[in-house]
C-alpha cells in the first residue's frame, strides 16, 4: 500500500545508553528534507523553488503560548503575517507582496493550501494549526501547478496522515493568563487496507485585560478555541487509493484590540497611553469573536500503471461574526482626543467548493509530467453594522476554472528542466439591496481570462547540490470591494494584476551532511499591482491599481549540526520593493494627527498623498530568523533546551509614509528546556517554555481615520509543558 506519511527533517541522534553509565552516539547528520511544492514528493534538493520548510520543535513551540497561525510571521524569513481582526482573516505576504485590506472579502496574493486544499477566504485561512507534519513556504510566483492568486507565493501546511503503525501523540500546555492547549494525534491500521487517524486541539485563555472606562477588571482578552480533524485511508484493490479528510473549528474569542492614541503625533513608537493589560472603551460589547468552520475533502488516487488519476474534491463553509471598539477608547477620557465614537461588528458566511483533476506520469528515466484541471465556486455573504445605521449585506460570487500542465524533463545526467503553464478563467461579481448614491441594487461583474507558468533550468553540480535559473509569470484576477456600500461610498473595482519574476538559486547539504543552505536572489515586476487604500475620513477601503510594482532582494536559509549535542538555522531575507506609479494619490490619514512625509495635492478641495517611490505597505525590508537546539544524555534519556528569535526590519503600515506608522527593529524571542526520555514503547517529555520571553511590546498595526490608534502583539506568557508519544 502506498504509504501518506513522507520523510521528515530532524537531527539524526542514536543515544545508546551502556551497562556502566556511559553513551554512545551516532555523527550528527541532517536527513534529507522531502517537500510536495510540485505535488508529488521530492527531495527539497531536486526542486528549483525557493522553499522554507518547518516542523518538529522549531514549529511546534511557535504554538505553546495559545498563539494562532500569526505566529509564523518572521519565522520564515520573507514571511510576514499580521491581522487587524484577531484570530480571524490573517493577512500573509511574501517577497513583499500582500494586502492591507481588513474586509472579510479581501484577495491576497499569498494562497494558503491546506491538505492539497486552497483555502481562498482569509476566514478559511485562519483555520488553527495542530498535528501538522510539516509547512512549506513557496516563495515566488507559482503559476503552473496552483494558479491564480499565487503572484507571491503559497503557505502550504500537511497534517500527519494515517499509517498503519499505530503512533499516538498528545501535548498538554499550561501558563499565565489562564492559558491552557490540549493537542493530541491517534492513528493506526482500522481494518485490512484501512487506516485512520484522529486529532483535537483545544486553546484556552482567560479574560486578563482590565476595561478602565467601565472599572471591569479582566474584561476582555479571553479565547476559547476547539478544533478536530480526522482522515481515513482505504485501498480497495492495489490500484485504487482512497482518503477521506474532514475537520471543524469552533471559536469564541476575543478581537483584535484597538488602542487609542497610543502613537504620538512625529513619534513612531507607543508612548504613555499604552498599557497593554488595560483598555478604555465604551463600545465593542467587549470586542467578542465567533465562528465556525466545517469542511471536508475526498481525494481518489488510481494507477494505471503508466500514469495515476487523481481526483481532489473539496467543500468548506465558515460563518461568524467579529465586533470592536475601532476608535480605541471613549469620548471623554479618551485616552488622548477622541472625535467620535466608531463601533462596528462584521459577519461572514462563506462556501467553497473544490474540484481538481490530476493525471501524472509515474517515474519514468528522464521526463516526469502531470496535466489537470481545476474548477473552484465560492460565495461569500458580508454583513456590515456600523452601529449608526442599519446593516448592509453585501454578496461576492467567484467562479474560476483553469487547466494547467508541467513537464520536468533531465537534458542530461546534470541538466533538468521544467516548464509549466496554466490558462485560468476568473469570474466575480458582488451585489448588494441598495446602493449609495441611486439607491437601487448593486450588481457589479468582473471577469479575466489569462495565463501563468514558470521555466527553470537547474543544474546538479552533485548529488548534494543544485544551482537553477528561473522565471515566473503570476496572474491575480480582479477584485471587487463593497465594504464601503455599509458606510455610503461606492463599490471599487482594481484590474487583474499579473508578475514576473527572475530567480537564481543554490541549494546544497554538505559538511559531511551536517550543513545546509537554501538561497536565492529575486527580482521581480507586477503590472497593475492590486492595493488597497485603507483610511481616510470614512475608514473607507477602495480598490487601485499602480501602474507597476518592483522588488528586488534575497533570502537565505541555513542549518548546522556541528555536532550530536546542538543544532543551529539562521535565515535572512532582504526586499527593497517600490511603487513606480507618479499619478497614484491615495487619502492621508482621517484623524489629522499623523505626520505625512510623502508630497500632498488638493484635487477638489481634498488632501491626497503621492505615494509614487514608496515601499508596499507591510513589506519589512528586511526579517530574520534563529534558533538554537542544545541537548545532551542523561540516563535513558536526554536534557534539552531550544531558543528561538525573529526579528523585522523597517516596515511601511500603509501605502502612504508618515512618521507614526511606521516600524523598526521589531523582535521577539522564546525559549523552552527540560528532559525527554524513551520508556519502552513510549516517549515523555516535560518541559518550561516562555513565549515573547522579554515581553515585547511591538506596534503590529494602526488605524488612522479617527485617533493615532493602534494594535500590538502577543504578550509574554510563560508556563510548563507535558508530551507523551508513542
Amino acid at each position: 500500500m502506498k504509504s501518506h506519511v513522507s520523510a521528515r527533517k530532524g537531527l539524526a541522534l542514536a543515544v545508546a545508553a551502556t551497562l556502566s553509565g556511559g553513551a554512545s552516539f551516532a555523527q550528527a547528520q541532517l536527513e534529507e528534507v522531502i517537500v510536495t511544492a510540485q505535488k508529488r514528493e521530492q527531495n527539497t534538493l531536486e526542486v528549483p523553488i525557493s522553499i522554507a520548510t518547518m516542523e518538529g520543535e522549531r514549529f511546534v513551540s511557535l504554538f505553546e503560548g495559545g498563539a494562532d497561525v500569526r505566529a509564523l510571521s518572521t519565522r520564515v524569513p520573507g514571511l510576514y503575517v499580521e491581522s487587524s481582526n484577531g484570530r480571524v482573516a490573517p493577512r500573509f505576504y511574501i517577497r513583499g507582496l500582500g494586502n492591507i485590506d481588513f474586509d472579510l472579502a479581501a484577495s491576497q496574493p499569498v494562497n494558503v493550501v491546506m491538505d492539497d486544499v486552497v483555502k481562498e477566504n482569509v476566514v478559511l485561512k485562519s483555520f488553527p494549526i495542530f498535528d501538522i507534519e510539516r509547512v512549506e513556504v513557496l516563495r515566488g510566483p507559482q503559476g503552473s501547478l496552483f494558479g491564480r492568486n499565487t503572484t507571491a507565493g503559497i503557505v502550504k501546511f500537511d497534517s500527519y496522515k494515517p499509517t498503519e503503525e499505530f503512533t499516538g501523540r498528545a501535548k498538554l500546555d499550561v501558563g499565565e493568563l489562564g492559558t491552557v492547549n490540549f493537542e493530541a494525534g491517534l492513528g493506526g491500521s482500522l481494518a485490512d487496507n484501512v487506516q485512520g487517524r484522529i486529532a483535537v486541539l483545544t486553546q484556552n485563555r482567560d479574560d486578563w485585560i482590565d476595561n478602565d472606562f467601565t472599572g471591569e477588571n479582566d474584561a476582555i482578552g479571553e479565547i476559547e478555541e476547539q478544533a478536530i480533524k480526522g482522515f481515513l485511508a482505504w485501498q480497495p484493490t492495489e490500484r485504487l487509493d482512497v482518503l477521506v479528510g474532514a475537520h471543524h473549528r469552533d471559536l469564541q474569542g476575543t478581537s483584535a484590540i484597538f488602542r487609542a492614541n497610543v502613537l504620538t503625533t512625529g513619534r513612531d513608537d507607543f508612548n504613555n497611553n499604552y498599557d497593554r493589560e488595560t483598555v478604555s472603551f465604551d463600545g465593542g460589547g467587549g470586542n467578542p469573536q465567533e465562528y465556525d468552520n466545517t469542511g471536508g475533502q475526498l481525494r481518489l488516487d488510481y494507477d494505471f500503471g503508466a500514469v495515476t488519476l487523481t481526483s481532489i474534491t473539496a467543500y468548506e463553509e465558515a460563518d461568524g461574526f467579529s465586533r470592536g471598539d475601532i476608535d480605541g477608547g471613549n469620548l471623554v477620557f479618551g485616552p488622548g482626543f477622541i472625535p467620535f465614537p466608531s463601533d462596528t461588528q462584521d459577519d461572514a458566511d462563506v462556501e467553497q467548493f473544490t474540484q481538481e483533476i490530476r493525471l501524472t506520469t509515474n517515474e519514468a528515466d528522464r521526463l516526469f509530467w502531470q496535466v489537470g484541471l481545476f474548477y473552484f465556486d465560492a460565495d461569500l455573504d458580508v454583513t456590515t453594522a456600523p452601529g449608526f445605521v442599519d446593516p448592509t449585506t453585501v454578496s461576492h460570487s467567484n467562479e474560476n476554472w483553469a487547466i494547467f500542465g508541467q513537464i520536468e524533463y533531465d537534458l542530461t545526467d546534470k541538466w533538468l528542466l521544467t516548464v509549466g503553464g496554466r490558462y485560468t478563467d476568473d469570474d466575480k461579481e458582488l451585489t448588494a439591496p441598495l446602493g449609495p448614491t441611486v439607491f437601487v441594487p448593486v450588481d457589479v461583474q468582473v471577469d479575466d481570462q489569462e495565463w501563468s507558468g514558470n521555466l527553470s533550468l537547474a543544474y546538479r553540480w552533485n548529488e548534494n547540490t543544485t544551482v537553477w535559473g528561473k522565471v515566473a509569470r503570476g496572474f491575480r484576477g480582479p477584485t471587487i470591494q463593497g465594504r464601503d456600500i455599509a458606510f455610503f461610498g461606492d463599490p471599487s473595482v482594481a484590474d487583474s494584476e499579473t508578475s514576473v519574476n527572475w530567480e537564481i538559486g543554490f541549494k546544497s547539504l554538505f559538511w559531511d551532511n551536517r550543513a545546509r543552505i537554501n538561497a536565492a536572489a529575486f527580482y521581480y515586476t507586477v503590472e497593475d499591482l492590486q492595493f488597497s487604500a485603507v483610511g481616510g475620513t470614512g475608514n473607507l477601503i477602495q480598490l487601485v491599481n499602480a501602474d507597476e510594482g518592483t522588488g528586488a532582494g534575497f533570502e537565505v536559509d541555513f542549518e548546522v549540526a556541528p555536532n550530536e549535542f546542538m543544532e543551529f538555522s539562521l535565515g535572512y531575507a532582504y526586499v527593497d520593493t517600490e511603487i513606480d506609479d507618479n499619478n497614484l494619490l491615495v487619502a492621508p490619514c482621517g484623524s489629522g494627527q499623523c505626520t505625512v512625509t510623502n508630497p500632498i495635492v488638493d484635487v477638489d478641495g481634498e488632501p491626497r498623498v503621492r505615494v509614487d517611490g514608496n515601499p508596499f505597505p507591510n513589506a519589512p525590508e528586511s526579517t530574520l530568523s534563529f534558533t538554537a537546539s542544545f541537548r545532551y544524555p542523561v540516563g535513558q534519556g536526554e536534557i534539552f533546551a531550544f531558543t528561538d528569535w525573529a526579528w523585522q526590519g523597517d516596515t511601511n503600515i500603509f501605502l502612504y509614509e508618515s512618521v507614526e506608522y511606521q516600524t523598526e527593529d521589531q523582535f521577539e524571542g522564546g525559549l523552552r528546556a527540560g528532559y525527554r526520555q524513551t520508556s519502552g514503547n513510549y516517549d515523555w517529555e516535560v518541559a518550561g517554555f516562555c513565549r515573547n520571553i522579554t515581553d515585547e511590546e511591538n506596534v503590529q498595526g494602526g488605524i488612522d481615520f479617527n485617533n493615532n490608534t493602534a494594535f500590538d502583539n502577543e504578550p509574554r506568557v510563560c508556563g510548563g509543558s507535558v508530551q507523551v508519544s508513542f
